[in-house]
């Protein structure tokens, strides 16, 4: 988190994660921080909200406020501004250890020689559609919540990048891409970032170990012949990084490059030590020329 004025891990412990997001602080549940808090409980309790409720990473619950706060504000990552909104599932509108990915996708992007078509499925709230744009990628956002398109299009907004070649699309992730094969249409870079368990517009049923296998399968039909990157990020499942590396070694069989697997963790300022947040596994293909 280096560098990035709008987030801070603050402390963690006794099943609870102290974060600032722009100008305010939050405490939210965390299963991981079973040590003990760094900071005085003085500061954790002088926190602008306290979620409560359900602890479950897809559950409802509630935000307590210590004061009247607003809808949304404003925080920047890089050239993209977006807005932060407190949500009944625990989430604020942005997952901060994306950044590790997002800047790398960027360095992809810009070493390119040429403009790589990106596709990014589950976007949601869409930095991770944003920021490849203004590194120079066309980019197609697909997700299945029409509100989650519309926050990222006020971000677009926010960010003024409204010029910039980004396709918004509202729709089944799979269904999205099964109907990509069909058409022919290829992507030089996939960014991949489903939940545990979801569902489309019209019903249709995610569910991460029974679906992953089909949308791979899919993927690796619409990856162009010089295709750049593609990553896999996953969330809140019982699993190793290991059967994310074995899933992308199997489907990308045959395509130069590396695959790197592991963790995505954020360290806390106050005692140093690393929260684990998600699991990922991301290829690249050889530098242009070098293949």
């Amino acid at each position: 988190m280096d560098g990035w004025k709008d987030y801070q891990l603050l402390d963690m412990g006794n099943g609870q994660k102290l974060e600032r997001y722009g100008r305010y602080t939050v405490v939210r549940p965390e299963a991981q921080a079973m040590g003990a808090p760094a900071l005085p409980q003085a500061q954790w309790e002088r926190a602008d909200a306290v979620f409560s409720g359900d602890v479950d990473e897809e559950g409802a619950g509630r935000w307590r406020y210590k004061k009247q706060l607003p809808e949304t504000w404003h925080m920047k990552y890089g050239p993209a501004t977006y807005n932060g909104r407190f949500m009944s599932f625990r989430h604020l509108g942005v997952f901060p250890e994306q950044a590790a990915h997002w800047d790398w996708v960027q360095q992809q992007i810009k070493a390119s020689k040429r403009q790589l078509n990106v596709l990014n499925l589950f976007g949601y709230t869409g930095l991770a559609s944003l920021l490849p744009a203004a590194a120079g990628a066309k980019v197609t956002h697909v997700d299945a919540s029409k509100k989650a398109i519309g926050w990222a299009r006020e971000n677009q907004a926010l960010s003024g990048m409204e010029d910039l070649p980004i396709r918004w699309i509202c729709d089944d992730a799979m269904k999205f891409v099964q109907r990509e094969v069909r058409r022919g249409n290829t992507y030089d870079g996939i960014i991949l970032d489903p939940p545990k368990y979801g569902r489309g517009p019209k019903g249709e049923v995610w569910d991460f170990f029974e679906s992953m296998p089909e949308m791979m399968a899919a993927l690796r039909q619409i990856l162009s012949p010089n295709a750049r990157f593609m990553i896999l990020t996953s969330y809140a499942i019982r699993a190793s990084f290991l059967a994310s590396h074995a899933l992308m070694q199997e489907y990308l069989a045959g395509l130069p490059g590396q695959i790197e697997s592991g963790e995505l963790a954020i360290r806390e300022k106050a005692g140093g030590r690393l929260l684990s947040t998600s699991l990922f596994s991301r290829w690249s293909a050889p530098e242009e020329g070098k293949e």
